[in-house]
């Protein structure tokens, strides 16, 4: 049986908040519905790699701690080789390594990419029409009184989890703009705080992420100098996060990692709304080609982007075109607060729904585990979001169905020479007591 053939057994496993391996039918397979025209170029990743270039010397000044990078706000490639071991992948299967989006700069997430892309996307075009700056000056012009005093007769505000709300609010903050970040119920009492010491609103909302955005967004509708974010919809977002492709590509290089027919590269990417991680995957496809294959990983509560592939592809009849996880019988909490989304974004479903590899899931004793494992093996600290990339190679290298998978695409001879990279996604601020919390889990 093809390994992405969805049997009764499998939906009932999903039903149940169990572990699953989704794979994406080709269109051999079954029907599918072909993503729609998002208007998304290659050409826009230069522009928003661009754009962070033309801010650096004015992120430097505002943030001591990108003065050594020059205002560069980037993490390391890291090779994990005591993490492979305690997950028991072989050798022979791949080498692990560690995209280190947990220790991004400024806002601690990978959320520091789109979030602050996003900013200064609009903090660049207010400051145009507003004559503060012309093409070609420093934009370091931006940091003085007049230019702060302009900015902040306008509101930048954002629904969020968490982390998209710190890196919007710390920088939206930082540059002079009124922010606002609506939060949901399931939101970690410390990022609140981090936010509130920043002078930024927080307005918290009973209900879950999904209207935590329809809050924010309503509001901001009814004021002539609001800006919102919107996770759900926004191709500034994408780009800002699609641009890491091209700092990962000299990191791969600089470490002599091929990325060909014969040294494939897997990414495994914790996945809530699906912005991030989608536009990372695009931006990987488009600038490393078509030998990169990337996984979702998802928690087993809130598995947005796979009943939204699912959907797709026909293997979820009599539920609506763009579900929720509720709509499959599912509640939507869980540890990790990141992840908490009920309902994917169509951006990034019609954006990378064609090239994704496929979407697993994760129970959070599982995130916690790994979480402890990579404390334990490599000294490195994340939250419980971050963790889920890494039951990533155990599903694709040791499973039935990952072997399946490997064995169509004609890739058992290539594991050996192949590269495992785990997107971690946060965990920079996260407090002690809080991380003492997670080890207790043990």
């Amino acid at each position: 049986m093809p390994s992405n053939v969805v049997t009764p057994e499998f939906l009932q496993t999903l039903r149940n908040a169990e572990p699953v391996l989704w794979l994406r039918p080709g269109p051999a397979d079954c029907r599918v519905d072909a993503p729609a025209d998002t208007g998304l170029t290659k050409d826009q990743i230069a522009a928003a790699q661009a754009r962070f270039d033309r801010f650096a010397p004015l992120l430097a000044e505002l943030f001591p701690e990108l003065r050594d990078s020059e205002g560069a706000i980037e993490s390391p490639l890291l090779r994990t080789p005591k993490m492979q071991m305690a997950l028991g992948l072989p050798e022979t299967q791949g080498r692990l390594w560690l995209k280190a989006d947990h220790a991004l700069p400024v806002a601690g997430s990978i959320k520091a990419r789109g979030g602050i892309h996003e900013v200064l996307e609009f903090a660049e075009s207010v400051a145009l029409r507003e004559g503060l700056i012309q093409s070609g000056d420093d934009y370091r012009k931006l940091a003085t009184p007049a230019a702060r005093a302009c900015f902040a007769r306008y509101q930048v505000a954002v629904g969020s989890t968490g982390n998209l709300g710190l890196s919007i609010g710390v920088m939206a903050s930082a540059l002079g703009f009124c922010a606002a970040v609506h939060m949901s119920a399931d939101a970690k009492a410390w990022k609140k705080a981090r936010l509130q010491a920043r002078g930024v609103e927080v307005v918290e909302h009973s209900g879950d992420y999904e209207r935590a955005v329809a809050a924010g967004r309503a509001q901001v509708q009814a004021d002539p100098h609001g800006y919102f974010v919107d996770d759900e919809r926004s191709a500034s977002l994408f780009m800002g996060y699609a641009a890491a492709a091209l700092h990962l590509r000299a990191q791969l290089d600089a470490a002599q990692i091929l990325v060909d027919a014969q040294h494939p590269l897997f990414v495994y990417l914790p996945c809530g709304v699906g912005g991030a991680p989608g536009g990372i995957a695009y931006g990987l496809r488009q600038v490393l080609g078509e030998h990169v294959h990337c996984f979702f990983a998802e928690p087993v509560q809130s598995p947005c982007f796979l009943v939204r592939m699912m959907a797709g592809h026909g293997q979820l009849p009599g539920l609506p075109a763009a579900p929720s996880v509720y709509d499959v019988g599912l509640h939507n909490r869980t540890e990790a607060d990141g992840l908490a989304v009920p309902r994917a974004s169509e951006l990034a479903y019609g954006a990378v729904g064609g090239m994704l590899s496929g979407v697993y899931t994760v129970a959070d004793q599982t995130l916690f585990d790994d979480l402890i494992r990579l404390h334990d093996t490599e000294g490195i600290r994340i939250e419980p979001s971050a963790a889920a990339g890494f039951s990533g190679p155990r599903h694709i290298c040791l499973s039935a169905t990952g072997h399946a998978y490997l064995a169509e695409h004609g890739l058992l001879a290539q594991m050996p020479q192949s590269t495992h990279l785990v997107w971690t996604t946060g965990g920079l601020f996260v407090p002690d007591e809080e991380y003492a919390r997670f080890l207790n889990r043990r």
